[in-house]
C-alpha cells in the first residue's frame, strides 16, 4: 500500500490530475493505483453531497445521526464525510487540500485520523503549501505543470518584500468619514432559534488599525462580519456604530457598504466573463461585476499605476480567467481598495494557494498597510509569518454563545 503527499502550484490544473487517478490513467510511480477504487474527498466533493442530500431529501453521509451534511460545521462536515468515503470500502482516498478553513485544533485531529487510516486505506494527499505537507507519509513529490510529472519537493523560502515599484495611487475622490473610529460594538449578541451564536461581543476599529479576527469553525467569525456589512438584520436595536451612525438610525446597506472595500474567495467565481484585467479592476470604480461604463482618462491611469504596483502592467490587456489564481486574488484585492475605502476586509485571501502565490498577496497587503490609513480586517485561521497585524480579536466559543477577548492590541501613535 503506497501513500503520497502530492505538493501542486497553482498552475496545475489540479481537476485534470485528479481526473487522471480516478480514472486509471495515472502515469510514472502514481500508474501503481491504476487498478484500483479511488474516491475524492475535497471541498467540493463535499458540497456535491450537500447538494444531492438536499434534492433527493436523502440522509447518506451521516445514516445513525439522521442528519443532512449540511446541518454540521465546516469541521464536522469533514469528520462526517471521511467517515462516508470509508465506507465507500475504496483502495486509496485522494484528499484535496483537506486542512483548508480549518482551525488548529481541527487540523490536528484530521492529520490524526488520517495517520490512523494509512493502515487500511492508501492516501493521496494533495496540497499547496510546504507546511501541510505531512511527516507520516513516506512518498513526496511536487507536480509544476500540467505534464503532471513528479519532481522531488523543493522547500523554496518566501521572500516577504514590500512592493515598491511605485507609490500607491491617491483616491480620485476623498472620502467623507474622517472620524477615527468606524466600528463600534457594545455589548453585542446574535441568537439564531433560541442559540445564541456570539454573546456580549464588544470590540472597536479605528482608522489605520490592522485587525486579524480568528476563532474556531463555527465561533460566530461569519456572523461579526454580517454585521459589520451591514447585512445582518440582527444588528438593530443593538449598541452598534457603524461608520458614526447607530445600525437603524435610518441609513442604508448601500450608505455602509460605500465604505468598506471586500475581498472573499468566492468572487472570483463571480467574473468568469471575458473581461479583461484592466477591465476588470476597473468595475471596481462602477462597482460593478465586469466593465459596462466607459471609464475616464483619470480612473484608467490610476488602475495602470495600481498594475504597476503588482507589477502586472504587462498582462493588462489578458483575460482575467486565464491569470493564475494568486494573480486574480491579487488583483480583486485591488479592485476593493481603488477608492481607499476607510475599512478593508479580506476573508481568507490565502486560502487554496500555493506559497509563491501567498507570497505575492501578503505582499500587496503589507504595501496597503504602509501606504494608506485604511484599516484592514483580515480573518483567517492561519497565522502568516509574512504578515504582522498590528492588533488580533479571537472569538472563544462558549456554551452560550462565543465571547470576544482582544489577544494583542498595538495603540496606534
Amino acid at each position: 500500500m503506497q501513500h503520497w503527499d502530492i505538493l501542486l502550484s497553482n498552475q496545475v490544473n489540479k481537476k485534470a490530475f485528479i481526473d487522471t487517478l480516478l480514472s486509471a490513467e495515472a502515469k510514472e510511480e502514481l500508474a501503481v493505483f491504476n487498478n484500483q477504487k479511488g474516491i475524492l474527498f475535497s471541498d467540493i466533493a463535499i458540497e456535491k453531497f450537500i447538494e444531492k442530500e438536499y434534492q433527493y431529501d436523502t440522509v447518506e453521509a451521516s445514516p445513525e445521526s439522521h442528519r443532512q451534511l449540511r446541518t454540521f460545521s465546516s469541521g464536522e462536515r469533514k469528520k462526517e464525510f471521511l467517515k462516508y468515503c470509508i465506507n465507500q470500502n475504496p483502495d486509496f482516498i485522494i484528499f484535496d487540500n483537506p486542512f483548508d478553513h480549518l482551525d488548529q485544533a481541527s487540523r490536528v485531529l484530521l492529520a490524526q485520523s488520517l495517520e490512523k487510516l494509512t493502515d487500511t486505506i492508501a492516501i493521496i494527499q494533495l496540497v499547496n503549501r510546504v507546511a501541510d505537507v505531512l511527516d507520516f507519509v513516506p512518498n513526496k513529490a511536487q507536480i509544476k505543470d500540467n505534464s503532471f510529472e513528479l519532481h522531488p519537493i523543493s522547500k523554496t523560502e518566501n521572500h516577504f518584500k514590500t512592493l515598491n515599484t511605485s507609490a500607491i495611487p491617491k483616491a480620485i475622490e476623498a472620502h467623507n468619514f474622517h472620524e477615527s473610529v468606524l466600528i463600534k460594538m457594545e455589548n453585542v449578541s446574535v441568537s439564531y432559534d433560541d442559540r445564541k451564536i456570539v454573546d456580549n461581543i464588544s470590540w472597536t476599529i479605528k482608522q489605520g488599525e490592522f485587525w486579524q479576527l480568528i476563532g474556531p469553525n463555527g465561533a460566530g467569525k461569519s456572523t461579526i462580519l454580517s454585521l459589520i456589512t451591514g447585512d445582518n438584520p440582527k444588528g438593530f436595536g443593538q449598541n452598534l456604530f457603524l461608520f458614526g451612525r447607530k445600525k437603524g438610525s435610518g441609513e442604508s446597506v448601500w450608505d455602509i457598504k460605500k465604505q468598506i472595500g471586500i475581498f472573499t474567495t468566492s468572487m472570483t467565481d463571480l467574473f468568469q466573463k471575458n473581461h479583461s484585467l484592466e477591465q476588470m479592476i476597473l468595475s471596481g470604480f462602477f462597482d460593478s461585476i465586469g466593465l459596462y461604463n466607459q471609464p475616464s482618462a483619470l480612473q484608467t491611469k490610476i488602475v495602470d499605476q495600481w498594475l504597476e504596483v503588482i507589477e502586472m502592467n504587462h498582462l493588462k490587456k489578458k483575460r482575467f480567467t486565464e491569470l493564475s489564481v494568486g494573480q486574480q486574488r491579487v488583483a480583486l484585492i485591488v479592485r476593493a481598495v481603488l477608492k481607499h475605502p476607510p475599512l478593508l476586509i479580506l476573508d481568507e485571501p490565502v486560502e487554496g494557494l500555493d506559497d509563491e502565490n501567498v507570497d505575492l498577496v501578503i505582499q500587496l497587503i503589507n504595501t496597503i498597510k504602509q501606504e494608506t490609513n485604511m484599516s484592514i480586517l483580515y480573518v483567517s485561521h492561519r497565522i502568516e509569518s509574512g504578515l504582522a497585524p498590528t492588533s488580533v480579536f479571537e472569538l472563544l466559543p462558549k456554551s452560550t454563545g462565543s465571547i470576544g477577548k482582544i489577544k494583542y492590541h498595538s495603540e496606534l501613535n
